[in-house]
């Protein structure tokens, strides 16, 4: 028993554990992750079966941790505490200075015990609506779009900017960009991010119209332009986390970020 590497083969039975546990995710996170960060995704290994999973990832001067999840059969043993210390410490010798990640009621008594701060609530918005046309993405679009993400988060993250400028279609204006998703089951609004308040409304109302699709998004609480948009768009609350980290205080804007780029696992 013990520690292993997170490898492609555990990708499907996790994701089958967490549709159990009602967690938003898809195969793509997962290959992204192995690919770009694997020294930073375990699994726990009991008697040949695999006991728990974690991910984690780091940007420039900051990680985050996510996709903690142990079966019910194998809980209360201590095995997320092991995976979360791991994950910290794979973090912190590759030059992470602070560590995010997002947690749910049950969970947040470990991370607290292992230093970690709550900053801020997420709330999970859903609803519904289509997708519009989009513009087209130029290298200046993603220069603007990464300087926004950082005056919001206080770090330069790259890699998850990129990734959901692949897989999205991306709407801008002059202080602010979004991003939509598209997910097997949805769209997902995000990364939103905007420095000029006003200007966040015209731009949900560019990406999402009129449609039936379910459209969700994790937005900081604390961004309170954001919950009145959504409020008048129709869209409801359907759950909500703790955003904690760990380390250096972050220059955290939340009134600049109108939506996380991913559910919650990735930042």
């Amino acid at each position: 028993m013990g520690i292993a590497p997170f490898t492609t083969d555990e990708i499907v039975p996790f994701l089958a554990l967490a549709t159990e546990e009602g967690w938003l995710c898809d195969r793509w996170e997962f290959d992204f992750l192995l690919h770009k960060y694997p020294q930073g995704c375990f699994v726990w290994r009991e008697n040949g079966e695999s006991a728990g999973y974690v991910t984690s990832v780091r940007y420039g001067a900051s990680g985050w941790i996510g996709n903690l999840l142990v079966p019910a059969k194998f809980r209360r043993k201590g095995i997320g505490r092991v995976l979360m210390e791991q994950a910290v410490a794979t973090l912190l010798k590759d030059g992470a200075e602070t560590v995010w990640l997002t947690a749910s009621a049950d969970g947040a008594g470990l991370y607290r015990k292992l230093g970690f701060v709550e900053i801020d609530t997420i709330r999970r918005w859903g609803g519904l609506g289509g997708m519009n046309g989009a513009q087209r993405c130029g290298g200046s679009d993603f220069l603007a779009m990464r300087e926004i993400d950082r005056v919001g988060w206080g770090d330069k993250r790259d890699l998850i900017l990129k990734l959901s400028l692949n897989r999205g279609t991306l709407f801008t204006t002059s202080a602010g960009y979004l991003c939509c998703q598209s997910w097997k089951n949805g769209i997902q609004v995000g990364p939103w991010g905007c420095l000029v308040g006003p200007q966040a409304g015209p731009l949900l109302d560019q990406a999402i119209g009129e449609g039936r699709e379910q459209v969700f998004l994790d937005v900081p609480a604390r961004n309170h332009t954001a919950a009145h948009l959504l409020q008048e768009k129709g869209f409801e609350v359907r759950g909500t986390n703790l955003l904690m980290y760990l380390g250096a205080e972050p220059e955290y804007r939340p009134e600049t970020i109108f939506a996380l780029a991913s559910m919650g696992s990735m930042g």
